[in-house]
């Protein structure tokens, strides 16, 4: 989420070489720390325990499982480097949308927006307006509107409406709202 939002926030992009880096080492550390334990799990080792014994057969994976987690820690190092790095120096976003692909109204302003994100709202004509925004020439052609279709059958055929309340439902006659007693319970609504 940090990469995805950094640019909106901030108006400076982050250095990608270093966001690869950052997530092969976290996903190195961290299925070498778990991946492992769970097969330690599996041959059966023993849960909270401080020391195992060298004849357990647990101790190389553990070691193995340790390196992992000191990886998993490491990890952090180039994330908070290119975190403080590039919110410092790194290269402006010189458009609204640095994915390209923004469907909604928060793609369609500046990186960073400004106080109020638009000086004058726009014209939501879709349920993807920045698209429309970005993409006016494919606007016209996509329509994001399905008419429903609804075919009864005689199994969905609509049910009549009922002149006399005392045969509605419970939930009918309740739709008005739930403070509103039902018309056979006897109690006067206030007028």
């Amino acid at each position: 989420g940090t990469y995805f939002w950094f640019p909106k926030v901030t108006g400076r992009l982050m250095n990608d070489r270093l966001g690869k880096i950052h997530f092969w080492t976290v996903f190195l550390g961290f299925h070498t720390t778990f991946l492992v334990q769970h097969w330690l799990g599996v041959q059966g080792m023993p849960r909270r325990y401080a020391d195992y014994g060298p004849n357990d057969g647990f101790t190389t994976l553990n070691t193995i499982s340790s390196a992992g987690s000191f990886l998993l820690a490491l990890s952090t190092l180039p994330f908070i480097y290119n975190l403080w790095h590039s919110y410092r120096k790194g290269p402006l976003a010189v458009v609204d949308d640095p994915w390209g692909y923004g469907n909604s109204l928060e793609w369609a302003t500046s990186c960073p927006p400004p106080r109020h994100n638009f000086r004058t709202l726009p014209r939501i004509r879709s349920e993807r307006p920045a698209f429309d925004l970005h993409y006016p020439q494919a606007a016209g052609r996509i329509d994001y509107h399905a008419t429903p279709e609804i075919t009864l059958t005689p199994e969905t055929t609509p049910r009549p409406e009922t002149a006399d309340p005392a045969e509605s439902t419970a939930a009918e006659s309740t739709a008005a709202g739930p403070d509103r007693p039902a018309p056979e319970s006897g109690f006067r609504t206030p007028e």
